[in-house]
């Protein structure tokens, strides 16, 4: 079996994306690969749910719209997303409150594929269980998508957002078999302190040739594209390239990502640092940029 071509995939995917008018007033960050999980000793998003819960409420509070690029939640390794929910109760309810104020976009990814399926988010994750008030109460409505276009109202400038693991062979097309793999197989070996090849643990030539890929596209089509998967952040330059990569969420001791303000773009680092009085807090970092998105449009 051969997988269809990474341009092929994007392109098809840009034609049915919904697109997400943008302009100096807009304040977005993208994060991607959160791969939340159950709990257990194989759940990576756990050592640093505290720092993303910081992080989600410094950007919930300032008015910034949440857009997650995928592989949000672990789903190849586990199979209720209800549990997972449960577990990560806290950054759930802080999503459900971006998703009432409608400051809420979620792309799937490889490793949370089946949310592509009709009605799937409503059906475990529309409504939780509010042991003080004892009732049910929505959380999340929000379906997820392939793709966005973030587009300036105004210089009509186009960014597209996707996770990036399109035109894979293992990870998009045969994505059931490695979900087999990763569930019955990779999954124990992790407990053991093997890295899931799919994953985090991808060797670093698989993540180049699939950023080569992404660059490539980004070069010959669109002036910028966003998109995870690689778990390595990228922020490219002005008239050096036009790709960019968040990151992930399961760095050890940190998250990266990518914030939108007026008109800038900027990639960002948040983690838990202690000050001169020994108290721990979650801080953010500056990586890159400020850039002005205008100055990727100049020829």
């Amino acid at each position: 079996m051969k997988a269809v071509s990474t341009p092929k995939r994007l392109d098809e995917i840009y034609q049915h994306a919904q697109v997400l008018p943008f302009d100096s007033d807009s304040k977005l960050i993208l994060m991607s690969d959160c791969h939340r999980g159950q709990g257990n000793a194989g759940d990576n998003f756990l050592a640093n749910q505290t720092v993303c819960f910081g992080a989600l409420q410094y950007y919930y509070q300032n008015g910034f719209t949440y857009i997650e690029l995928g592989d949000g939640d672990e789903l190849w390794e586990n199979r209720q997303l209800k549990t997972i929910v449960e577990v990560h109760s806290d950054i759930f309810w802080i999503l459900s409150e971006f998703n009432k104020s409608g400051r809420l976009h979620l792309l799937y990814g490889n490793h949370d594929i089946v949310k592509r399926r009709k009605g799937y988010m409503e059906r475990h994750c529309g409504t939780y269980y509010c042991e003080s008030s004892r009732c049910e109460k929505v959380l999340l409505t929000e379906t997820a998508s392939e793709g966005l276009i973030l587009e300036n109202i105004c210089k009509k400038e186009e960014l597209f957002l996707v996770h990036g693991h399109q035109g894979d062979l293992l990870n998009d097309t045969l994505w059931p078999v490695a979900r087999f793999l990763v569930r019955y197989i990779w999954r124990h070996l992790e407990l053991v302190g093997f890295l899931d090849p799919t994953g985090a643990g991808r060797p670093r030539k698989a993540k180049e040739r699939v950023e080569k890929k992404l660059s490539s596209y980004a070069q010959e089509h669109y002036p910028i594209l966003i998109a995870g998967h690689t778990h390595r952040p990228v922020f490219s330059q002005p008239k050096e390239g036009n790709y960019f990569n968040t990151g992930s969420c399961v760095h050890p001791r940190c998250i990266t990502g990518i914030e939108i303000e007026n008109n800038h773009i900027t990639l960002i680092k948040w983690s838990v640092r202690s000050g001169r009085d020994r108290y721990l807090s979650v801080e953010r970092e500056i990586l890159e940029g400020p850039v002005p998105i205008s100055d990727y449009f100049k020829k």
